[in-house]
C-alpha cells in the first residue's frame, strides 16, 4: 500500500488515477502525518460474454433452452415495439 501526502495527490492526481486503474495498488492519503483517506481501484469492467461465461456449465440443457427462448421472445417483442418517432 502506497502513502502520499494530500499535496502530492493534488499535484499528481491524473497519474494517481492512472496507477489506480492500471496498477491496482491502494493509496493512503496523509495530511499532517495522519491518514485521512484511502483510494482503492474500482471494480474491473466486464463485457457480457465474461459476465455470463460460466452460465454454460450451470444450467441443464432444458433450462438453457428455455432461457434462450425467453431471450429471443423478448428480442422479438422489443423489435415489434420500435417506432420511427419522426413518422
Amino acid at each position: 500500500m502506497k502513502t502520499m501526502t494530500a499535496t502530492e495527490v493534488s499535484r499528481k492526481f491524473s497519474r494517481l488515477l492512472d496507477s489506480l486503474e492500471h496498477g491496482g495498488e491502494e493509496v493512503v492519503i496523509v495530511r499532517n502525518q495522519h491518514p485521512v483517506a484511502k483510494l482503492v481501484p474500482g471494480a474491473p469492467r466486464m463485457n457480457a460474454l465474461e459476465a455470463l461465461g460460466d452460465v454454460y456449465g450451470v444450467l441443464e440443457d432444458a433450462e438453457g433452452d428455455g432461457w434462450l427462448a425467453d431471450i429471443r421472445k423478448g428480442d422479438r417483442m422489443l423489435a415489434a415495439e420500435k417506432r420511427d418517432p419522426w413518422a
